[in-house]
């Protein structure tokens, strides 16, 4: 293989920009306005799976569209199951008709819709249930499911990975929509009492965390959080030095920031873009579905049939342990997450090697 090198110069680059919101955010409104700044006036691509939503942003059959309040662009609609490899032949579809931007609304289905990532691994779990039955396999459920929890995301992962390399090759602007979720977490203050805080967390803000797969939010060249009570102001979660005068965040992101960063990507020198105080009106949507809750409750993990300390092989469980430690840090944070109460109580006093095993192994990898 030939190797050749050439000046370096910031020109043509493709942009992947995430838009992370709550229900009532305006993240959907936010995507189209940035969309429409960054075609140049050249209508757009909007791959849809939340039922139709981005056409009420749409003009009626014979009208123009309406600034800041409507929208020109195509539309497709994917429906489950949402695999990565369904979303991936639809983003290559809209980057091969030529469209100057795609904006992708929800991308959190690839992980939590029907038939995503979860739903894969969890068909993977019930398969081996099944099969386990079938040979009348004497293990409790919860027992057969932890002992496949890694093997399950071998297919998700491989398709979601095959999804990520084939977008970062994609020649349009991409713009991802993500719904967030607020997370908290329960520490411990100077005095040893427990409080609840946001969620700390590199892909999210404010506590604040996008759905979607625990990786993807890496990828993106800049990501921001909307949340309710200041539709439309961004809370930066990812943002490049440069590229935060595209974002202040104290004003509405308008259809200017698109067009400053679409500037930007093709090598021009822009100052920053004019922006609104107030949010603009906006067709009025269907809400989102929603988890209904009052507040906000520390994350618990799901059990189902826990068993009891005397159930535990702990001699199965360091096994276990050990493969997973081998694989390295991430392969040993799945397995734990996949065992219940009673199995990380006993395996608890001997982690702390099993830890530092997988640091090691990551280490080793990286030389």
């Amino acid at each position: 293989m030939t190797v050749e090198f050439s000046t370096a110069t910031r020109q043509n680059l493709s942009l992947i920009i995430g838009v992370c919101g709550a229900t009532g955010s305006g993240k959907t409104f936010t995507a189209l306005r940035l969309a429409t700044g960054l075609a140049g006036g050249k209508k757009f691509a909007v791959i849809d799976t939340e039922n139709g939503r981005a056409k009420h942003y749409a003009p009626l059959p014979g009208e123009d569209a309406v600034k800041s309040k409507t929208f020109d662009f195509d539309h497709a609609s994917i429906t489950a199951p949402f695999t990565p490899d369904n979303y991936k032949e639809a983003i290559i579809a809209a980057d091969k008709a030529g469209y100057p931007v795609i904006v992708v609304d929800s991308m959190s289905h690839e992980h939590a819709g029907d038939g995503g990532l979860l739903d894969m691994h969890d068909s993977f779990l019930d398969s081996k249930v099944l099969n386990a039955k079938k040979y009348n396999d004497t293990r409790p459920e919860h027992k057969i499911r932890a002992g496949s929890n890694m093997a399950g995301w071998i297919k998700p992962k491989a398709e979601h990975k095959r999804m990520m390399t084939k977008l970062l090759q994609v020649k349009a602007h991409i713009i991802l929509c993500f719904r967030a979720e607020q997370k908290i977490d329960m520490v411990k203050d100077d005095r040893g009492n427990l409080k609840i805080v946001p969620k700390e967390s590199l892909i999210g803000a404010d506590g604040w965390i996008p759905i979607a797969e625990k990786t993807l939010p890496f990828e993106l060249t800049t990501s921001v959080l909307l949340v309710p009570n200041a539709p439309g102001r961004p809370l930066p979660i990812k943002i490049e030095e440069e590229h935060r005068q595209f974002f202040p965040r104290d004003k509405v992101i308008t259809e200017e920031a698109g067009e400053a960063m679409g500037k930007w990507a093709k090598g021009g020198t822009v100052s920053k873009p004019r922006t609104e105080t107030p949010a603009p009106s906006a067709p009025e949507v269907s809400p989102e579905p929603a988890p209904q809750a009052s507040a906000p409750e520390p994350e618990t993990e799901p059990v189902n049939e826990p068993p009891d300390d005397d159930d535990v092989d702990i001699h199965d469980l360091k096994e276990r342990a050990v493969a997973a430690a081998e694989v390295g840090y991430d392969a040993l944070e799945e397995f734990w997450m996949g065992l219940e109460g009673a199995e990380k109580k006993a395996l608890k006093p001997f982690s702390q090697g099993y830890k530092d095993h997988a640091h090691e192994v990551d280490q080793g990898a990286q030389l």
